[in-house]
């Protein structure tokens, strides 16, 4: 639910976003999205309408609390999933990128190469809140008022696109499904889109576990500020990336994304899988390539 709020500083008035649940992570995303934007120099990500929105929405973000170091980390996993997003694109020039749960993200406007055409699909309370901050659908760009689970999604894909020319992304989507529905989804992307693609991101099991555990006691998975996150539900630890594969017979590749260098002591960001300390607090970032129609486990049947 959304309405009229204070002024923005700008002369316009701010508007007021009211969620929760999973739909109110969005918020979270997109404040430390806009605090490492606003750095004046030496920033990592460049989304300069994330520092817009979070201007113009009249919520207390303040809650969040994180500081620069969390909002440099997310800044980082945002950078590196853009950075294969682009990289699908120059591939697949004109190709189609089906956002599941995308939230508040601006990553459109950040990869668009003029050529890409973009299916958003979120949960309807989501898109009441984007249709109201975001600019409206240009023509390669459409958004779908449904479940990342309702498969009626795949059938919003325009006609004729060939399916190699799919990529399918749910970035701070799947740790909040449950493990069958991760696999489920999986599968049944492979099946519709052989040679197509799907990138998402996991936290470590280590990371669910306790967000459950502070669920069950009642406090949340807090990042300060009194704000609770919605508990984890599925997670996936550094080593166990080749293990997607077993989610479909039509999985031909699964790669482990390395993260960007970051600033200061975020300088270690591209090794932070390697060091033991680093390896249970970061999310896996994974990019899986589908097989042709023909191909089951690693032999192409023609």
């Amino acid at each position: 639910m959304d309405e009229q709020g204070k002024d923005d500083g700008r002369g316009g008035e701010r508007i007021r976003v009211e969620l929760d649940g999973v739909p109110e992570t969005l918020l979270w995303n997109l404040y430390q999205r806009s605090v490492e934007a606003a750095r004046p120099e030496g920033r990592v990500l460049d989304d300069p309408r994330a520092v817009e929105l979070v201007e113009r929405i009249d919520y207390p973000f303040s809650r969040f609390g994180g500081g620069d170091g969390l909002a440099q980390w997310h800044a980082l996993r945002i950078a590196c999933l853009d950075a294969e997003v682009r990289r699908f694109l120059a591939a697949h020039p004109g190709g189609t990128v089906v956002a599941l749960g995308e939230g508040l993200e601006t990553q459109f406007w950040r990869v668009d190469d003029g050529l890409v055409r973009w299916l958003s699909v979120d949960l309807p309370e989501t898109v009441a809140v984007r249709d109201r901050l975001l600019p409206a659908d240009p023509p390669r760009r459409r958004t779908l008022a449904c479940s990342a689970l309702d498969l009626r999604w795949m059938d919003e894909v325009e006609p004729g696109t060939p399916p190699q020319n799919v990529l399918v992304t749910a970035q701070g989507l799947l740790m909040y499904l449950p493990p069958r529905d991760v696999r489920k989804l999986i599968a049944r992307c492979a099946e519709r889109f052989p040679g197509g693609s799907f990138l998402f991101d996991a936290v470590p099991r280590a990371m669910v576990a306790r967000s459950q555990a502070a669920q069950e006691r009642g406090t949340g998975s807090g990042s300060g500020g009194g704000y609770r996150a919605p508990a984890w539900q599925w997670g996936m630890n550094a080593g166990e990336y080749r293990k997607v594969a077993s989610a479909s017979p039509r999985i031909a590749e699964v790669r482990r994304l390395v993260l960007p260098r970051g600033r200061g002591l975020f300088a270690v960001a591209p090794v932070s899988h390697l060091v033991p300390g680093l390896r249970s607090a970061r999310l896996s970032i994974v990019a899986v390539r589908f097989g042709p129609a023909d191909y089951r486990n690693g032999v192409a049947r023609s």
